[in-house]
C-alpha cells in the first residue's frame, strides 16, 4: 500500500509559478512510475506528466508541454511538478499518482494508488 500526500497548491496570478509536491509513503518508490492528473470543475479527470521509476523519461500532455516540468527525488520518495507560466485554464485540483507498470502511463485507470489532490487556481 502507498500513501501520496500533494502540497503546494495555491492561488497565483496568471504567467506566475507553483511547484506542486508528492510525498509518499513506503520504501518502494522507485517501484513505481508516477504521474500527475488534474480535474477542473465539470471536467473528466486529465493527463498532466508522467516519469519513469528512474526518473530518465517524462511525458506531458501537448496543454502543458515547455511549461510544466516533472521530477522525482527517489532518496526522498517525492514527486514534483514545476509549473510556470500558468494561466487560468490551469486552473484544477492537481492529483498525484502511481502505478506499478515499467512504462510511463497516461490513462487514470492505468494508475494504482492516488492522492488526496491540492487546489491550484490562476487569475487572470
Amino acid at each position: 500500500q502507498v500513501q501520496l500526500v500533494e502540497s503546494g497548491g495555491g492561488l497565483v496570478q496568471a504567467g506566475g509559478s507553483l511547484r506542486l509536491s508528492c510525498a509518499t509513503s513506503g520504501r518502494t518508490f522507485s517501484s513505481y512510475a508516477m504521474g500527475w492528473f488534474r480535474q477542473a470543475p465539470g471536467k473528466e479527470r486529465e493527463f498532466v506528466a508522467a516519469i519513469s521509476r528512474s526518473g530518465g523519461y517524462t511525458y506531458y500532455a501537448d496543454s502543458v508541454k515547455g511549461r510544466f516540468t516533472i521530477s522525482r527525488d527517489n532518496a526522498k520518495s517525492t514527486v514534483y511538478l514545476q509549473m510556470n507560466s500558468l494561466k487560468p485554464e490551469d486552473t484544477a485540483v492537481y492529483y498525484c499518482a502511481a502505478t506499478y507498470s515499467v512504462v510511463v502511463r497516461t490513462k487514470p485507470y492505468e494508475y494504482n494508488y492516488w492522492g488526496q489532490g491540492t487546489q491550484v487556481t490562476v487569475s487572470s
